[in-house]
């Protein structure tokens, strides 16, 4: 399998924002029940455990990293159904996400907002999340899950080109 990269790299007031975007055939509230409910969360990105809603703090299980790390995820704002914004603390620092939930012409779109530290690498996130949006497309498919070997390093070039 060669995936191919789409993220956009855009440059803000406070440093650059990754932007990946992902189309489903299924409702908003189906794309929004694969980012927010655990067990749906589970099958792309990590199981959690905590109580949801705006200012509080869960922790993650990842699936998909060595070791299945556990790291703790505030929830900055959530607007059901259509916006979740994120901060996630993991031994790198604080990783700040927002997903905006649209309906698109035959079903709904996600757009995923990385708000890039400074010292974060676009050669490593974009690929990173390309790999895990593309877990996610598969979760929802049903359709093979992909490996992490197809993303990185390939597609770092790309990221580079991209601003990286």
């Amino acid at each position: 399998m060669t995936p191919t990269p789409t993220g956009r790299l855009i440059t803000t007031a406070d440093g650059r924002d990754l932007v990946l975007t992902r189309r489903f055939a299924g409702s908003v509230d189906d794309v929004w029940a694969s980012i927010t409910e655990s067990e749906r969360t589970a099958r792309w990105f990590g199981s959690w455990v905590g109580e949801p809603g705006a200012g509080n703090t869960v922790t993650v299980t990842m699936v998909a990293e060595e070791g299945n790390p556990e790291v703790q995820v505030h929830i900055d704002a959530c607007d059901p159904p259509h916006h979740l914004a994120l901060s996630i603390q993991d031994p790198t620092g604080t990783w700040r996400l927002e997903g905006h939930v649209r309906a698109v012409d035959g079903g709904a779109e996600l757009e995923l907002v990385h708000h890039l530290p400074a010292e974060a690498d676009p050669r490593d996130t974009g690929p990173g999340w390309e790999f895990y949006l593309d877990r996610l497309v598969a979760s929802v498919t049903d359709g093979p899950v992909p490996d992490f070997g197809d993303y990185y390093p390939a597609q770092s070039a790309y990221y580079e080109e991209a601003g990286g």
